[in-house]
């Protein structure tokens, strides 16, 4: 069995955060690239006491699909819902949806249970702040996760597709299915959460672009 070797020069390894080293397109040399996966990472922003938890940079072209991660959202008020809205122009957060929305609950002592479609939390060509989940308590304990996905934001072509899934704690669990488009051909360039009352006392919300 031959062993093949590679001039020192063809090896292009400078470190960098986040890179693995494969080798080039002509097979003959090693350098550092993204390391592999679907998603990356683009920013985290982490709520301390904040009105809103915004990102009005990295929404771009560069990804057909961009992913929000909600890790443990803990409201100042309670019984409150975390919302959304998006941007065409960088400040107003406006952009017409129409969506449906639907869960499961269960309470913590077993005595109530819920699966249905709620159409209080839904809009149908509105431009307020989404619901994403249901009510979520304040107490030390109790927050709100999930995921949202949306899809080719800088399409000026088509309108914006997204899906979302959250699970809150109010004495009860729910877990809240989400789903609608926003009616725009025009490139959606930000995107911002906050609660529908008060802060977000703590939490961080990651956004990725998927490969």
């Amino acid at each position: 069995m031959a062993l093949n070797k590679l001039k020192f020069n063809s090896i292009n390894v400078t470190p960098a955060a986040s890179k693995a080293i494969r080798f080039n397109s002509s097979a003959n040399g090693l350098e550092t690239a993204d390391a592999g996966g679907n998603l990356v990472k683009i920013a985290t922003t982490t709520a301390s006491s904040s009105a809103s938890l915004s990102f009005t940079s990295g929404i771009d072209s560069t990804y057909k699909e961009y992913m929000f991660f909600f890790n443990n959202l803990h409201p100042q008020t309670d019984d409150t819902k975390l919302v959304f809205q998006t941007t065409t122009d960088g400040s107003n957060f406006n952009t017409t949806l129409t969506n449906t929305y639907f869960l499961a609950r269960n309470q913590e002592d077993n005595s109530s249970r819920a699966l249905g479609y709620s159409a209080d939390d839904e809009q149908a060509q509105g431009t307020a702040f989404q619901r994403l989940n249901e009510s979520t308590g304040s107490d030390n304990d109790q927050s709100v996760s999930g995921h949202m996905h949306l899809f080719e934001p800088s399409s000026t072509t088509f309108v914006k597709h997204y899906i979302s899934r959250t699970v809150s704690i109010f004495d009860r669990a729910t877990d809240v299915f989400g789903a609608g488009y926003f009616n725009t051909t025009s490139a959606i360039t930000g995107i911002q959460f906050k609660m529908s009352s008060g802060n977000i006392d703590s939490g961080t919300i990651t956004m990725y672009g998927v490969k």
